[in-house]
């Protein structure tokens, strides 16, 4: 008598030991070695609410298919026991895996609940984005430039994360990018009231392209992969600030209008906009304009970083579980009401 075929379930509604059929994508697969030698796969596989690992050891039946087919990024379609772990967390044992076919689609494959995805439509950020540019930016040059590299790379764009660790989700850069202007766009309104009499003036037309510009060497960093962007041979060679000055430059040679002097400013934004060395900056800022594109850069990142560890932590007491990114706790209570706090 032939076994039952498992239902197909999504992975995020297992229950520890359940036997089902589901879709995932192979987020993670590294190649490791035991200090006696054994080799493995650490996979990941995942839905939009729960990622779960995998071990293939180098006796699994799944090992050489690992090494030779598996891809990041792609879909599969697995029949898996699941379980958790109190170290290391969900966890599946593989008894059937392949790629995802046309014919999944029937039995209910929608690729876009495997990955996360931005609260906000991505092409309704991109107009704004563009409507943004056309109406902050007055100086002719820097707008048809902005304009030019938005239209160009428009399509990338609606997919593209902003990194792999902040906004990491399709439209993340869209996302990012519109409130990093956003608030650039306050922060030198601010300054520019608060220092009326200033020499030099802080150029606001200098800020607002750099804002927008500055993570704009990520469509070169990441492959075109609408699930899950890989870093491509330049990407992983030189990184999205030098890849992104570049990008401009190459792109305001080849349209003019833009003044040398101007354009210097406008690539060294790009290049120190991070800061510090250890961030990955080449150049510490030396202009003013880079400061206020830094600091809203990072506070949007960060604050996205630290709200999304809260929103998913299921740790029990006052605080989260240690996050492997901020590299520690939160506290995830509140008090409740607006009054100021009792004597």
């Amino acid at each position: 008598m032939s076994r039952a075929r498992p239902p197909l379930n999504p992975l995020h509604a297992l229950t520890p030991g359940e036997m089902s059929d589901c879709f995932a994508l192979l987020c993670e697969r590294v190649k490791g070695q035991t200090r006696e030698g054994k080799p493995y796969y650490s996979c990941r596989f995942r839905d939009r609410q729960r990622t779960v690992s995998c071990m293939i050891w180098g006796d699994s039946p799944w090992y050489s298919a690992c090494e030779k087919d598996w891809q990041e990024g792609q879909c599969y379609k697995l029949r898996v026991v699941y379980g958790e772990h109190e170290r290391y967390g969900p966890q599946v044992e593989i008894h059937k895996i392949r790629p995802v076919s046309p014919s999944d689609h029937e039995e209910g494959f929608d690729p876009s609940k495997l990955v996360d995805a931005s609260r906000f439509d991505a092409a309704g950020m991109l107009v704004e984005l563009k409507d943004l540019a056309q109406r902050e930016l007055r100086e002719p040059g820097l707008r048809k430039l902005v304009a030019a590299l938005l239209e160009r790379h428009g399509q990338r764009l609606l997919t593209l994360p902003a990194s792999d660790k902040f906004f990491p989700f399709c439209g993340g850069w869209l996302e990012h990018v519109l409130s990093v202007a956003r608030n650039s766009i306050r922060l030198v309104d601010h300054y520019l009231a608060h220092y009326p009499n200033s020499e030099p003036t802080l150029n606001r037309d200098l800020v607002v392209a750099g804002a927008i510009l500055h993570d704009i060497g990520r469509v070169l960093e990441f492959g075109d992969e609408a699930l899950q962007p890989q870093p491509t041979i330049p990407g992983k060679l030189f990184g999205h600030l030098v890849l992104g000055r570049d990008l401009v430059r190459s792109t305001a040679q080849e349209l003019g209008g833009v003044s040398p002097e101007l354009l210097n400013l406008l690539e060294h934004i790009i290049l120190a906009h991070l800061s510090l060395p250890e961030w990955g900056s080449p150049r510490l800022p030396m202009i003013p304009e880079v400061l206020i594109v830094h600091h809203a850069d990072d506070l949007d990142a960060k604050l996205e970083m630290y709200l999304r560890c809260l929103e998913r932590d299921q740790n029990p007491g006052p605080f989260t579980a240690r996050d492997p990114i901020l590299g520690k706790q939160r506290l995830n209570q509140r008090p409740t009401g607006s009054g100021p706090a009792s004597a």
